[in-house]
């Protein structure tokens, strides 16, 4: 199955952004839909996840407060908004949806963030 990421781009510091999600081949609605995000040289790193079902929400210690993931399955779609931007949130960013033993993974889409 396939996810397609959109929304990345350049923007000043204290800007925002709407990364997308789209999925298809699978029923989301099973799924837990996650964002990562790669800095060059380092492992990639949990940034949000939504739970199915129940829709919880977890964030990244460095995000709270400022990002939201969201999810719309009937749409196949999910989300993050990401606000007051800074610098240090500069990396590619990857959707990520898990049931059971089935993943799968974005190709990624940059967000860089200017001083």
């Amino acid at each position: 199955f396939r996810l397609v990421e959109s929304g990345g781009g350049v923007v000043k510091a204290g800007g925002s952004l709407k990364l997308s999600c789209e999925t298809s081949g699978f029923g989301q609605s099973r799924y837990d839909l996650s964002w990562y995000r790669q800095f060059p040289g380092r492992e990639r790193e949990f940034v949000a996840t939504i739970a199915s079902v129940t829709g919880y929400r977890r964030y990244a210690d460095a995000v709270r407060g400022r990002f939201t993931i969201s999810r719309t399955d009937l749409k196949n779609t999910f989300d993050l908004q990401m606000d007051n931007l800074n610098p240090d949130d500069t990396a590619t960013y990857y959707c990520h949806a898990r049931f059971r033993q089935s993943e799968s993974w974005g190709r990624g889409t940059q967000v860089t963030v200017s001083s």
